[in-house]
């Protein structure tokens, strides 16, 4: 589980047969989860200056492979003693994302994030939201689309400052969202409404 904070902006230093190769000062050890640009991935092979970790064949179908070049946001998954902040995040890619307008503003930069509309259902209006593994707030949601408010800091210090328009995003929907919703589907098609103490329990068990 991660929080969607980001801890270092390490470097790609090779993509190949499956292994992702990162150059990094994180002290990764073997087996350790860590969330690339919002891909929870496993470390198989450690190295003097960074590790290695393998995507299978269900992440590759799902994430835009630019994501995994250049630059990288990194997070190790959390640790009992760790604080929460942010929001809980699996590391689980739900779609990939394009931007679509950036427009600054006083003391921030909207950006508007086109999805296929499928995705929307788990994207709510001042709801939390993953992108390239940065834990965000969600404005407001259209038809096709969603805005994000983004303050300079965040700005300064994540790889949000070099998108443009038509960059591809990784993007984790909102946890809740997505369970609540699979619940509620599957008692509708046995006839079974879902009780506010069935909700407790989804809460409670994450």
């Amino acid at each position: 589980m991660f929080t969607g904070l980001i801890r270092e902006i390490a470097t790609v230093k090779s993509y190949q047969n499956n292994i992702l190769t990162i150059q990094s000062k994180h002290p990764a050890k073997l087996g350790d989860s860590i969330a690339i640009n919002g891909v929870c991935l496993t470390v198989i092979k450690v190295h003097s200056d960074g590790f290695d970790l393998e995507l299978a064949d269900e992440t590759r179908s799902i994430i835009d492979e630019s994501k995994i070049t250049g630059e990288v946001h990194i997070e190790p998954a959390m640790q009992m003693n760790d604080r929460f902040e942010g929001h809980i995040v699996q590391g689980h890619v739900d779609c990939v994302g394009t931007v679509s307008k950036i427009t600054p503003r006083e003391n921030a930069t909207d950006f508007i994030i086109s999805v296929e509309p499928k995705y929307l259902t788990h994207i709510i209006p001042k709801g939390s939201i993953t992108i390239d593994g940065i834990s965000l707030t969600v404005n407001d949601v259209y038809e096709d689309s969603f805005r994000l408010t983004i303050i300079p800091h965040t700005l300064k210090e994540t790889l949000i400052k070099h998108y443009k328009v038509g960059t591809k995003l990784n993007i984790e929907t909102d946890l809740f969202a997505r369970y609540i919703d699979h619940i509620l589907a599957h008692r509708q098609k046995v006839n079974r409404s879902i009780s506010w103490s069935d909700i407790d329990k989804i809460q409670m068990s994450y």
